[in-house]
């Protein structure tokens, strides 16, 4: 695997360990998920972080779907990595470990 790739693996487990449990077991699976799985839900979530105007839909969801169609774009790892990384160090968890 490549450094970039396994930086980004590692940031992304950062971001599950921060999620509430049903997401965190969510967006593991989704995560160890084949590239057919992975890419449609990926670009479901940016289309409604599109759409957050809606009522049900939320502007969270565009960062979300951005970071699983970077897992498939290796020229993706890189940014998405140093945006994960920013965030940790910007927004420390609150929570106990």
């Amino acid at each position: 695997m490549q450094p970039l790739a396994l930086e980004l693996d590692r940031e992304l487990d950062h971001l599950c360990d921060r999620l509430p449990e049903p997401f965190r077991g969510w967006l593991r699976d989704l995560l160890r998920a084949s590239a057919w799985r992975r890419v449609p839900a990926g670009l479901a979530l940016i289309v409604g972080g599109v759409l957050s105007f809606l009522p049900v839909l939320g502007i969270w969801m565009l960062p979300l779907g951005l970071v699983l169609v970077a897992k498939d774009v290796p020229i993706l790892h890189g940014p998405s990595a140093r945006a994960l990384a920013w965030i940790r160090r910007r927004f420390p968890s609150r929570r106990k470990p």
